[in-house]
């Protein structure tokens, strides 16, 4: 169902001294700094080589485009080689989840743990 650990995303209230903490001070590699809309995805990583990323989201803009957005809770990103089928199994096994989204860049729905915490799964497609 679930194979690896995709991303953990971290709400911070300036993206700038975020990713510059994190690459100047950590060694930290930019894997991306994109901006589309009001939303700019900053994904940073220990090497260029590794899969696991964490996504440095604007708090503030969070907050702004969603207000009901727990920004204190780290949302963890999960991975998938097949999405559908991980969708099912959940479904089966009485995991609330939401339908399945398509984006330009991966297909993805969200899930509650026990404890009503939210995760994302996606299967990318690059």
């Amino acid at each position: 169902m679930i194979n690896k650990i995709a991303k953990v995303t971290i709400y911070v209230n300036n993206q700038d001294e975020a990713k510059k903490f994190w690459t100047e001070k950590l060694n930290f590699v930019t894997k991306i700094d994109a901006t589309e809309g009001p939303l700019r995805w900053i994904e940073i990583a220990p090497k260029e080589s590794e899969w696991v990323t964490i996504v440095l989201y604007d708090k503030n803009l969070m907050k702004s485009e969603n207000p009901c957005a727990n920004v204190e809770y780290k949302k963890v990103i999960l991975s998938t080689e097949d999405l559908e089928n991980a969708h099912k199994q959940m479904k089966a096994n009485g995991v609330e989840v939401t339908d399945i989204v398509e984006m330009e860049y991966a297909k993805l729905f969200t899930f509650k743990d026990q404890d009503n915490n939210e995760y994302l799964l996606r299967e990318d497609k690059f």
